[in-house]
C-alpha cells in the first residue's frame, strides 16, 4: 500500500495532521475556508479580463476598488451605500483632512453608532 495512491494520501495525512486538526485546539477558528474562498473568487474569475487592462495605473486602480469592496464585506457594510456615502463626504472636506473615519471599518462603526 504504501507505493499507491491511497498510501499517498494516508502519508500526506498523517503528515499533515497537526495543520488539519489545528481547529479543534481553538475554538474560534472556523473549520473551513469558506469566506476566504468566496474573497478569492473574484480574482480567480477576473483572471484572464485583467488580461486586458490596458495600463498599470488601470490595474492598480482596479485592484483599490477591490480591495475596498473586499474590506466593506469583511465590515458588514453595503459597498454601494458606503461609496455613496464617501462621494458625497470627501467633496465637503479640505483637500488636506484626514479621511480615516471614512475607511469601511471605520464607517461601520460610524453608522452602527
Amino acid at each position: 500500500m504504501p507505493d499507491s495512491k491511497l498510501g499517498d494520501a494516508v502519508s500526506y495525512t498523517l503528515n499533515q495532521w497537526d495543520y488539519l486538526t489545528r481547529y479543534t485546539g481553538d475554538g474560534s477558528m472556523p473549520i473551513d475556508n469558506n469566506l476566504l474562498e468566496r474573497d478569492i473568487r473574484i480574482f480567480a474569475t477576473g483572471r484572464k479580463s485583467w488580461l486586458f487592462s490596458d495600463t498599470v495605473d488601470g490595474a492598480r486602480a482596479s485592484a483599490i476598488v477591490y480591495s475596498l469592496v473586499l474590506t466593506c464585506r469583511a465590515s458588514r457594510v453595503e459597498p454601494l451605500a458606503w461609496l455613496r456615502h464617501v462621494l458625497t463626504e470627501l467633496p465637503q472636506r479640505p483637500v488636506d483632512t484626514d479621511i480615516d473615519d471614512l475607511l469601511p471599518f471605520n464607517f461601520a462603526r460610524t453608522a452602527a453608532a
